[in-house]
């Protein structure tokens, strides 16, 4: 009995370590798939340094209109989204004295009424700056104090970003850079910096400063309190010759590459100099030429199909949403 149950055991180990070496085998096939050699051409095309991060859309001067005297609102002649000019007059107002006199004029009649708003002139509101009117906080007929804020009125909208100490050595003033929306981000704005705080600032243990980015052209949708992502362009090059980084090598501290040159076994190393980077890409500057053809081995599988005209035939490929360069 003990033998026959034995026997049964038997092949049921031995289906089972089948299985085992079979699913290994299948892992391995897929794994040497996905890392065979590959040949790849170095191409021409733009390379960037960047310093990412994020920001606030905010007014550069955000500036309060307050009347000089206690009164009354007579009326308010802006809107929000307004653009005014120094010197317009957007408000007219009354004092507390001119508000009572004047209650009590209506009360007796037009012809008193229109004489006292002759001989005792109204309050006007006048715009300090150019800009464009953003708070409209009081309509006619509310009671003001100097300490009410009528309206609110801005130069124009910057963008407001952090930068951490690691970074902040890499950002120059009238550096580009590009501005994206987190609630519209079809829409990229193009800007130059503009200031960079020599202060600094604590945000979650982590020292930051703060960096004026000024659009070249506001757009629109521009709000001020809207997130923004923003890239900072440290340097960028045309025509640079471009190979993917993962195809380099290091070797007593030297970088090479592995160019196929047609004999055993198929492939010598070649030292290169390289000059910027971005992690996906790597610029050539000596060692090799457009006509080399270089062999990537135990990497995963690089996108290298043709690229469109202009474009960085390295980076990740995605569907265009329609984003007007800066």
């Amino acid at each position: 009995m003990i033998a026959n149950k034995k026997k049964k055991v038997a092949p049921v180990v031995v289906y089972a370590y089948a299985v085992c070496i079979a699913s290994i085998f299948a892992l391995n096939c897929a794994k040497s798939a996905d890392e065979e050699v590959q040949r790849i051409t170095p191409r021409f095309g733009e390379i960037r340094s960047i310093v990412s991060t994020t920001g606030t859309v905010q007014p550069r001067n955000r500036l309060e209109i307050k009347p000089s005297v206690n009164g009354r609102a007579d009326s308010i002649l802006v809107v929000e989204g307004q653009a005014v000019r120094t010197g317009q007059i957007l408000a007219w107002m009354s004092s507390t004295e001119r508000a009572a006199l004047i209650d009590a004029a209506r009360m007796q009649g037009n012809a008193s009424l229109k004489y006292w708003e002759d001989a005792y002139k109204p309050i006007p509101i006048v715009s300090p700056i150019r800009g464009t009117v953003i708070v409209r906080a009081v309509e006619p007929g509310q009671t003001v104090t100097t300490t009410t804020a009528v309206l609110v009125l801005s130069d124009r909208l910057i963008v407001m970003a952090d930068a951490d100490e690691t970074d902040i050595g890499r950002i120059r003033l009238g550096q580009s850079a590009e501005i994206n929306l987190d609630a519209h981000p079809e829409i990229t704005a193009g800007g130059r910096v503009t200031h960079i705080s020599y202060e600094s600032k604590t945000i979650n243990n982590v020292t930051m400063y703060e960096v004026e980015i000024t659009p070249t052209r506001v757009p629109d949708v521009f709000r001020s309190g809207m997130s923004a992502n923003i890239v900072v362009i440290e340097k960028s090059k045309d025509q640079a010759l471009l190979v993917p980084t993962a195809a380099l090598g290091i070797d007593a501290g030297e970088r090479y590459v592995l160019v196929d040159n047609g004999k055993e076994p198929n492939y010598e190393k070649r030292k290169v100099i390289t000059g910027m980077t971005d992690d996906i890409n790597t610029e050539i500057l000596s060692g090799i030429t457009a006509r080399d053809t270089l062999i990537v081995r135990g990497q995963k599988k690089l996108n290298i199909s043709a690229p469109a005209a202009g474009s960085n035939p390295f980076l990740p490929t995605r569907k265009s949403r329609g984003r007007p360069r800066p």
